[in-house]
């Protein structure tokens, strides 16, 4: 075989691997080394000590000597090398403190407040308790980025409610499952961080450029929630007294004053300062961290094991990303080296693509591969793929990243792997079913459909705010 079918190969057994249930991060760097090895197999360097070996060396010596040559394959040396580039990537260092600001926000019992304050706020609102749903969660992934946690919290206190509110079952998952999806869109998504360290995109522009599409989807299920609630008035009806009742304007505000928009000014604060200049992207995300304890404090809900607690989540999941990182690395040198990237690209050329099939294919593949893969695995080891091929096409990393991190919403929301559905299936009344919660997500899963072709015919959707903070 030649070395460009050995990559291929590669990449075959890979997926093939992946699909049994192998840990991924693990399974790329075992792959790496191996294949690599192979690629970087030169036994006169290997084994050149052998030389300095005279007739009389003892068994050990050669042994040693073997050893030693055995080792001196220069796939190690790049494991090495990739291992200490993504541990000095200072664009990942703000991983760990967003993901520490989520764990606290999380357990700061805001969500309860936060919901119940939305709730009676929008109580005129057609859909209104979907409508507080929704901007709970909207809000609360955004400032968490989690969305196993922001689905289960929510599952857990707004499913019940709409329920017990008349609301079709369906219709009420549905909203859940979407709204906690958003935080992997709009900023400071810890999404669009994995991906400037993948692409080497300013995470600044990334931000800036990912706003208007963030609020575009949001508005697009708030417009659904309420068009839906009064055609069919049946799947939302109005709130009565017992489930919403009215209070006076001054109790309100103040319920919004410290539910709403001490974390509401907590995710301004820090997207501000990023996109504002005023901090760097780990700076903000300190902030943010910060801000995050003194929410917990003032909430009286900071204790030693929720903190113990928040800093053993953000290690574990800081470690899971760091880990696909070094094995996506690997993998991709040895891939490249032994032609996999060239053989692609000019299979790619061979197609005879326009820039727009190109964007929708790229989509396509990525659309499928969200249904076995986290958002995670996508962006470390599969969207690389694709980011040489840009170049060729003549497309922004930029719009492709916005583009790629609306795509991978549905990654959550698409059965039979829509793991949005399974985080709230696991906390759902028995009598709510797995087929339910499915059907529910279908019309969401159509916004972002929408919201991905409003992006190809108004790219400007993308650019205005980069452009207008940072020129072009």
């Amino acid at each position: 075989m030649s070395e460009p079918e050995i990559a291929l190969l590669m990449l075959g057994l890979f997926i093939v691997i992946v699909f049994l249930g192998f840990p991924i991060a693990f399974t790329l760097m075992a792959m790496g080394i191996g294949f690599g090895y192979y690629a970087y197999f030169e036994p006169s360097r290997m084994w050149r000590s052998f030389n300095r070996l005279d007739e009389t060396a003892s068994w050990w010596d050669s042994t040693s000597l073997w050893i030693e040559g055995f080792f001196n394959n220069r796939v190690f040396d790049l494991f090495i090398n990739q291992t200490y580039t993504v541990m000095s990537n200072e664009v990942l260092t703000a991983v760990p403190l967003f993901l520490f600001m989520g764990y606290l926000v999380e357990r700061a019992n805001i969500v309860d407040r936060l919901f119940s304050t939305l709730n009676l706020a929008s109580r005129r609102i057609p859909g209104s308790m979907g409508v507080a749903a929704l901007i709970t969660c909207a809000l609360f992934a955004t400032a968490t980025g989690i969305v196993g946690a922001v689905v289960t919290l929510m599952g857990l206190l707004a499913l019940p409610a709409m329920l017990n509110a008349r609301y079709s079952r369906s219709f009420a998952s549905g909203i859940i499952c979407a709204g906690g999806t958003l935080g992997i869109l709009i900023p400071p998504s810890i999404m669009l961080i994995v991906y400037a360290a993948s692409s080497g995109v300013s995470i600044v522009r990334l931000y800036a450029g990912a706003l208007l599409p963030g609020f575009l989807l949001a508005g697009l299920y708030l417009v659904y929630v309420v068009t839906r609630s009064i055609l069919q008035p049946e799947v939302a009806p109005r709130p009565r007294e017992e489930d919403v009742p009215q209070v006076p304007l001054p109790k309100l505000l103040f319920m919004l004053a410290t539910s709403f928009f001490p974390l509401a000014f907590l995710i301004l604060a820090v997207l501000g300062s990023i996109l504002f200049g005023l901090a760097t992207p780990t700076e903000a995300a300190s902030i943010g961290a910060l801000g995050g304890i003194l929410l917990a404090i003032a909430y009286r809900a900071m204790t030693f094991e929720r903190l113990r607690e928040s800093v053993y989540l953000t290690m574990r999941t800081t470690a899971m990303v760091c880990w696909l990182f070094v094995g996506s690395y690997t993998f991709s040198s040895v891939f490249s080296y032994l032609g996999g990237e060239q053989i692609i690209s000019e299979f790619v050329r061979g197609l005879d693509l326009t820039p727009l099939q190109f964007l929708l294919l790229a989509q396509l593949i990525i659309f499928l591969l969200g249904w076995p893969l986290e958002w995670s695995e996508i962006i470390i080891i599969f969207v690389p793929i694709f980011l040489p091929l840009l170049k060729l096409f003549e497309i922004d990393p930029l719009f492709f990243g916005i583009l790629v991190a609306l795509n991978l919403q549905t990654s959550f929301l698409t059965p039979p792997m829509a793991m949005s559905a399974y985080y709230l299936k696991g906390i759902a009344p028995k009598e709510v079913r797995l087929t339910e919660i499915f059907a529910g997500v279908m019309p969401f899963l159509a916004m972002v459909f929408i919201a991905m072709a409003l992006l190809y015919i108004f790219p400007d959707l993308v650019y205005a705010l980069p452009n207008l903070f940072y020129g072009r």
